[in-house]
């Protein structure tokens, strides 16, 4: 297959263009099936009013499907995801979506993301579907985990790249040596992996650290998180004595009164969360030993540049999105919760060389998994966002549809 030519005014927009930097799951010129695809635009509406958009591909030449496929992430739009064109051509009606949250998790609940997956789901079953799969990709994963345990939607479960959960992912690459959370550049130097003292070397060098400092390091992780959650739960707790309260204040006789408690009801209390790219094994391969290469795909290319400059995730939350998504101690959608509850036939795809997800973390996915029916393929050497695999890993999916479902 030729690649195609970003320049020409001919060229398909929703597949092989020009990606925008960093959007790695957009499909790729040699994710092309070769075959026409149908695509509808497809605009729908919760149950609770949030806006759902997307795209659904549809196999090639009006061929009859009865199987759908739906995916998406609580932030990224997955409507041209790279799995939608060779889904389709394979003989799915593939919609990819994005939640109410999408470019911006700020405020992301979980517990609402799952009703926007909820709606797209019931609008391929009135379309049609006989079955319909939730396919989660990296944050994916852990979303439509939780639909399927917390709604019992779905006939089935694929994984690819899954990681164990938003916040889970965030316990391992939090920054534990932050002093002041207002601060920055403040530093407890014991507990800095950017410090010379604790076996970093500036990029490309491999760093090397200590496995006892490392358990020092991975139970701060989970201590900074702890701490702020204490402030998201304090926030909300102080917005909820203010809604006691003001049910017994009469609003005529006491305006004033009645103002202030209101305005602390409806506060929302925003979290500056720095320093969120910190983990060991990162720059230190002998750590949970795999096939990937240095570095995180969240930097480019020393982990340290984002981890103080701009990137990261998490940065700006608000209490009660941090307490959803990025707290692995508070968030409900961890996929050691909810596989358990997650019955249907499940596969996971893990690409060996992933940067930000272990082949220890994928086999406790499956262990955990409490379907009957649970398939695990590696694809050896790929990337997170399976770069230069996907064809390959897509007819994994496709085959393993085909035996289980219409």
């Amino acid at each position: 297959m030729q690649d195609l030519d970003v320049t020409s005014p001919r060229l398909d927009p929703h597949l092989g263009g020009q990606r925008p930097f960093g959007l790695s799951y957009w499909p790729l010129p040699q994710d092309d099936p070769g075959v026409e695809l149908p695509r509808e635009s497809i605009r729908l509406v919760s149950p609770d009013g949030a806006l759902v958009r997307g795209l659904l591909w549809l196999p090639p030449a009006g061929r009859p499907w009865k199987t759908a496929v739906i995916l998406s992430h609580p932030r990224g739009d997955f409507s041209v995801h790279y799995a939608c064109p060779l889904l389709a051509a394979a003989g799915y009606a593939v919609l990819g979506f994005g939640t109410r949250y999408m470019g911006n998790d700020t405020d992301c609940l979980h517990e609402a993301c799952i009703v926007d997956v909820k709606t797209v789901h019931d609008e391929m079953v009135r379309r049609g579907a006989e079955a319909v799969v939730l396919l989660g990709n990296s944050g994916g994963g852990s979303l439509m985990a939780l639909a399927q345990a917390e709604l019992g939607i779905g006939d089935g479960w694929v994984g690819m790249a899954a990681h164990p959960g938003e916040g889970v992912f965030m316990l391992q690459v939090i920054d534990p040596s932050v002093a002041d959370e207002d601060d920055p550049q403040s530093r407890v130097l014991e507990l800095d992996m950017y410090d010379p003292d604790n076996g970093w070397r500036p990029w490309p060098e491999p760093c090397s650290y200590d496995r006892d400092w490392l358990a020092r390091y991975r139970a701060a992780q989970v201590e900074r998180v702890a701490r702020i959650d204490a402030v998201a739960k304090a926030a909300l707790a102080d917005s909820d004595d203010a809604r006691v309260a003001l049910a017994g204040v009469d609003k005529a006789a006491d305006p004033r009164r009645w103002r202030d408690l209101r305005t602390r009801t409806v506060a929302m209390r925003y979290l500056t969360i720095y320093r969120t790219l910190a983990d060991p094994a990162y720059l230190d391969l002998s750590i949970d030993p795999d096939e990937r290469p240095l570095g995180s795909l969240f930097a480019f290319p020393d982990p340290l540049d984002a981890n103080y400059g701009r990137g990261g995730l998490a940065r700006t939350m608000t209490a009660r999105g941090w307490l959803s998504t990025w707290s692995g101690l508070s968030s409900a959608a961890k996929l050691a919760d909810t596989m358990p509850h997650v019955r249907v036939p499940t596969l996971l795809v893990h690409p060996t060389a992933d940067t930000e997800i272990r082949v220890r973390q994928a086999n406790e996915i499956v262990a955990n998994a409490g379907a009957d029916d649970v398939t695990y393929v590696e694809m050896k050497g790929a990337p997170h966002y399976l770069e230069g695999h996907r064809p390959q890993a897509l007819a994994h999916v496709a085959e393993w549809m085909a035996a289980r479902f219409p």
